[in-house]
């Protein structure tokens, strides 16, 4: 917490050993407080800082303003000693934690690894993960998790072999689960799949049978007239309404998509890059016809992966890896019709980055992840935090959630290809006392050359990204390497 601040008085005396003693020299120096005059030093892995890796150390305080403020910031990470690919993550009402680690379940099944305890444990060794994966369904090539955000449901969405697909569901956690009927879609080879929930489409006039329609996406072809599937279930993912073209035109420029995400108002979007640059697709009836908006047309794009998501009021945020292979983060307000300037949010020194992903709480609290290359081949597990992305300046305050003597990979280009545990994506959730959560791999903690050890990064101390007012989070205690078997 940031501790009250208080002025240091130096006096400084200084003889003359030529000749007569001269009188002493009684002024007094004052150093003026900063706003960054916390309780405890900065950590080594945090920096304060604008866009553009701008240094915020030199600010006054009338260069803030509530709530773009600084807050004391610590990142730390959480192993689940289980190995993943392509990490997904959710986070339920309880606060439990869980992400996917494929080939890592009952009889070969994949994995959800359910992980609890990190904000109650005394000491680092406390908490416990554990895989409630359903054990009938085989594994899959890309497992994927989401968490309904309006009713807790578990989603568990599998592609099998590149040739069929099923949604499997929890509402207890992962205690029990109803196997759904396989997706209606045609099975021609697919990948880059992606499933979330939305509230009340405002398009959508047909009967609802369940509080939320479920929307998934996959990539059949990098262009052309298939391009991108999407299929939507009505009544909780037992049935599904066939599969669609998940962009507005025939042809589209690129066939990976993005993570989808809902919002309260009624739209679900996902990121995919237009023939211009990074865009988000929308959709108002839940799934079953999509627009085209371009977010940006001068970083250009050095990654399929265009990260969206919404806060409490509706609002989108968006994150793409721009050319120079830094991460650049805009926003709308008015459901992606028209967007923010760009803004590189990496901290100084970060000269390479991949993997982009944000999540958002209340309005204009954002978290973007990333994983970063600092100077050299180690790259670091990092989350850019904006108390108010919206004002004119933001402060930025960027967190690490490994040490540097414990990278999460030290392959020279490992943040612009396949490595480890890093396939096409990692993830990003908000918990509802507004602690993010990243998924991430530490790849030199595995046993093997093969995928990376799962861990969750988070903040160890910072500030709340949701609540009327900004608040700091409940301090927990670090983990870091410990946690490694």
């Amino acid at each position: 917490m940031q501790k009250a601040l208080a002025f240091l008085i130096a006096f400084l005396v200084t003889p003359s050993f030529s000749g007569c003693l001269e009188a002493e020299d009684n002024r007094v120096i004052i150093e003026e407080p900063t706003p960054f005059d916390f309780s405890a030093p900065i950590p080594i892995t945090t920096f304060y800082h604008y866009a553009n890796s701008v240094s915020a150390l030199n600010s006054t305080f009338t260069d803030f303003e509530y709530p773009n403020m600084p807050m004391y910031a610590h990142g730390t990470y959480y192993s689940t000693d289980v190995p993943t690919f392509e990490p997904t993550i959710g986070v339920t009402t309880s606060g439990a934690l869980f992400m996917t680690a494929w080939n890592q379940g009952q009889g070969g099944a994949t994995a959800i690894i359910k992980c609890t305890g990190i904000r109650e444990m005394a000491n680092s060794s406390e908490y416990l993960c554990e895989d409630v994966g359903p054990s009938t369904v085989p594994t899959s090539n890309d497992p994927y998790l989401y968490v309904d955000l309006w009713t807790n449901r578990l989603m568990k969405f599998d592609m099998h072999a590149l040739a069929g697909m099923t949604v499997e569901y929890s509402d207890d956690e992962g205690a029990t689960w109803q196997t759904s009927l396989p997706t209606s879609g045609g099975y021609t080879p697919q990948d880059h799949q992606t499933i979330a929930s939305v509230p009340n489409p405002p398009d959508w006039f047909g009967p609802l049978m369940y509080e939320t329609v479920w929307v998934y996406c996959i990539n059949t072809g990098a262009q052309g007239p298939i391009g991108s599937q999407c299929e939507s279930s009505f009544d909780g993912g037992d049935t599904w309404n066939g599969q669609v073209l998940g962009h507005p035109a025939s042809t589209q420029c690129a066939g990976l998509t993005g993570h989808l995400v809902g919002a309260n108002d009624g739209y679900i979007y996902r990121g995919n890059p237009s023939c211009d640059g990074p865009a988000a697709y929308r959709s108002s009836d839940g799934g079953r016809t999509w627009t085209e908006h371009t977010i940006n047309t001068q970083t250009g794009t050095s990654t399929h992966e265009i990260a969206l998501a919404t806060d409490e009021d509706s609002n989108i945020h968006a994150v793409w890896i721009g050319e120079d292979k830094l991460p650049y983060y805009s926003y709308s307000v008015d459901n992606a019709n028209t967007w923010s300037e760009a803004m590189m949010v990496a901290p100084p020194g970060v000269t390479g980055t991949g993997f982009p992903t944000v999540a958002a709480g209340s309005a204009g609290r954002v978290a973007v992840g990333y994983i970063g290359q600092l100077g050299n081949s180690s790259w670091n597990g990092y989350m850019s935090i904006m108390t108010d992305s919206f004002n004119d300046n933001p402060l930025i305050t960027t967190v690490a959630v490994n040490m540097p003597e414990d990278p999460l990979d030290t392959t020279e280009d490992c943040g612009y290809r396949r490595c480890g545990g890093f396939g096409d994506f990692i993830d990003l959730v908000i918990d509802l006392d507004g602690r993010p959560w990243i998924a991430l791999a530490n790849n030199p903690a595995s046993s093997d050359d093969g995928d990376g050890i799962g861990i969750f990064g988070t903040l160890a101390e910072g500030p709340s990204l949701r609540g009327d007012t900004l608040e700091y989070l409940e301090p927990i205690v670090p983990g870091g390497a410990s946690t490694l078997s």
